[in-house]
């Protein structure tokens, strides 16, 4: 739907035609002299009645067919509500209350429209980022232009500078710099050469680059940031259900009240039995739950739009309320407090081993695996010049202990002592360095160890700083290192405990206690290696989700910048849409409650009610919903 399309809508016409009319009437009704003739005031009346009642019937044509809806499955909700009030308006003679009322409910419907339409639209507005056509290159070296949905995996689309890039892929050629604000929330360019990811909807700087496409219109990254976010839109927090409840038995209640104090004294013989109707016509606006039903879903979907704009996916009301209520935080280690770069410090070999026919085979054996470790010791294999032997059978890599596998006729196990055997470790002395120990060992015995340390992100002690000065405490760090590695890494960071040597089933269970405090427990993971541990937190956040599919689709939170700054912002946002919420339902009571004593005293006309219990209601909780996109973001790198 295009920008500001609620407000071009035939609701919004039917609103705007039936609001001229009805101030044609008021103008008419407000003009006549106290000393005019009878004749002529009979006329105005006739009039100022007929333009009053057009304009209720234009106006009310936007909820009145729902209101028949619901009556006849017998739900009383603000659309009867609606109904009724004007229908009894214009019975007792007062047929510009009756306008008054349908026009400014209409207003009000519309406004609540255009709220929520303006956060999705944000939203759908990214899928406008990425161009219809690419520029794709052919084997002969020629270009053509070709739809951006005829591309097909393997493809190369060239971008030229200040182009947008059409595909999620990989570069192959070219060097630039990318502004990927649309994906990851980050608004400093990011340099890209040889090898380096790129996304669709992002803006190539100031080189040329050629793509190979790794991902088709509709499964490409962008496309799947849109999807997630309109599911969340669906999944409602258990404050709006809440409401929902409440407003089920509140309106009932609200309107037997009415209904009494319209016919009540008119039974009891009271005088004035018209004033009294009226009143009871007013208390049954004043019973119209509006302000209540949209107080939830409308800043919910504010809160999910600002979020998505920099770069954090929070996949519906029902996890933002849970995040909201965190006071406990998991984090894994390797990814997330630190680089997730770890690097070889140290190798020593056992006599008569020799060291680089053993970094060979090592190297050979790593290979096979995509552990972080694996990848460390293959690039210092190759940066000392030992290309890794070719011959690796039986491979086998066991979760969170190492790999093991026969190369070149020889049984090698590589891995922490509980996989290698306390055996093999004995003998060697301290490293004297904080890191992960990696043993290797055949049938023999031990051949040799490596020592390697990853690096904190500079980042992480502010963070946990900040975290906690949201209440976040403990904080704790769950990794399969040793504990020394570990504990040499929590210190930096700061964090509260550190719980070491842990298999992916161990941080499982961690998780499962720590779920037990009051709040819950968040855990922040940096891959589909967390997946188990993030399943059992009251919610799972993932970190540097850009591009990984699998992430983006079974973690409650995703932050898609590899940066853990987005985690506060993430929090904080969480906690001020809970606070505005309780606000916005509070405030909205407070006033309905005022309003219907002032009625019953007689102080509060028909159209203050509509005009303040709702209207009023509606651009407030419209208005205090419109700050969160205001909301600041995660604190850029500078």
């Amino acid at each position: 739907m295009n920008r500001g399309a609620a407000w071009r809508s035939s609701a919004a016409w039917r609103t705007y035609l039936g609001g001229a009319i009805w101030a044609g009437a008021l103008a008419l009704s407000g003009g006549v002299e106290p000393r005019t003739i009878d004749a002529v005031l009979a006329v105005r009346t006739d009039v100022v009645g007929v333009l009053a009642v057009l304009a209720a019937l234009i106006a009310g044509m936007n909820f009145f067919p729902a209101a028949w809806r619901s009556f006849r499955r017998a739900r009383l909700d603000m659309n009867v509500l609606m109904s009724i009030a004007i229908v009894a308006a214009v019975s007792i003679g007062e047929p510009v209350e009756a306008a008054t009322l349908a026009v400014l409910f209409s207003f009000a419907e519309l406004l609540e429209r255009a709220a929520v339409q303006r956060g999705r639209q944000a939203i759908s507005r990214l899928l406008e980022l990425a161009p219809d056509e690419a520029e794709v290159v052919l084997a002969s070296g020629a270009t053509e232009m070709r739809p951006v949905a005829s591309l097909g995996l393997g493809e190369t689309v060239r971008v030229r500078p200040g182009g947008r890039i059409a595909a999620d892929g990989s570069v192959i050629a070219g060097e630039s710099s990318v502004n990927e604000a649309t994906i990851t929330g980050e608004s400093l360019p990011v340099h890209k050469t040889v090898g380096a990811k790129v996304f669709a909807g992002t803006i190539n700087f100031d080189g040329t680059l050629d793509v190979a496409v790794q991902a088709v219109a509709g499964q490409r990254t962008l496309d799947r940031i849109v999807s997630a976010v309109r599911e969340a839109e669906a999944r409602r927090a258990p404050i709006a259900q809440l409401v929902d409840r409440f407003s089920r038995v509140y309106t009932p209640i609200v309107t037997l009240l009415a209904v009494l104090v319209a016919v009540g004294p008119a039974l009891l013989g009271v005088p004035d039995p018209h004033a009294w109707f009226l009143r009871g016509v007013t208390l049954l606006v004043i019973a119209c739950p509006c302000a209540l039903v949209i107080a939830t879903p409308v800043t919910v979907v504010s809160a999910l739009t600002s979020a998505a704009r920099h770069g954090v996916l929070v996949k519906g009301g029902v996890h933002l309320e849970a995040l909201a209520g965190i006071r406990t935080l998991a984090m894994d280690k390797t990814g997330t407090l630190t680089r997730g770069e770890l690097t070889v410090r140290a190798f020593e070999v056992r006599p008569p081993t020799e060291a680089r026919a053993l970094l060979a085979s090592l190297a050979a054996l790593e290979s096979r695996s995509e552990h972080p470790t694996a990848h460390a010791i293959v690039r210092y294999a190759r940066a000392e010049g030992v290309e890794p032997a070719r011959e690796v059978e039986a491979f086998e890599a066991v979760p969170g202990r190492g790999v093991q596998g026969r190369v070149a006729g020889v049984e090698l196990v590589a891995g922490t002592e509980r996989l290698v055997g306390d055996a093999a470790s004995r003998g060697w002395s301290p490293t004297g360095m904080a890191g992960a120990t990696v043993l290797v060992a055949s049938a023999g015995g031990a051949l040799g160890r490596l020592t390697l340390t990853d690096t904190v992100r500079s980042e992480s002690p502010a963070v946990v700083a900040a975290l906690h000065a949201l209440g976040i405490r403990p904080i704790v760090m769950l990794t399969g290192d040793t504990e020394v590695a570990a504990a040499a890494v929590g210190a930096a960071a700061g964090v509260d405990e550190v719980r070491a040597r842990l298999l992916p089933d161990d941080k499982v269970r961690a998780v499962r206690e720590l779920a037990e405090r009051p709040g819950g427990v968040a855990m922040l993971g940096d891959g589909v290696n967390d997946a188990p541990a993030l399943a059992a937190a009251t919610v799972g956040i993932a970190m540097g989700a850009a591009g990984a599919p699998a992430t983006i689709e079974t973690a409650d939170v995703a932050l898609m910048r590899d940066d853990l700054r987005a985690l506060p912002y993430a929090l904080g946002l969480s906690r001020r849409t809970m606070r505005m919420v309780r606000f916005n339902v509070a405030s909205a009571l407070i006033v309905k409650a005022l309003l219907a004593v002032g009625t019953v005293a007689g102080v509060v006309s028909l159209s203050v009610a509509v005009l303040v219990g709702d209207v009023g209601g509606t651009v407030l909780v419209t208005l205090n919903a419109l700050r969160l996109a205001r909301h600041p973001g995660p604190e850029q790198p500078g």
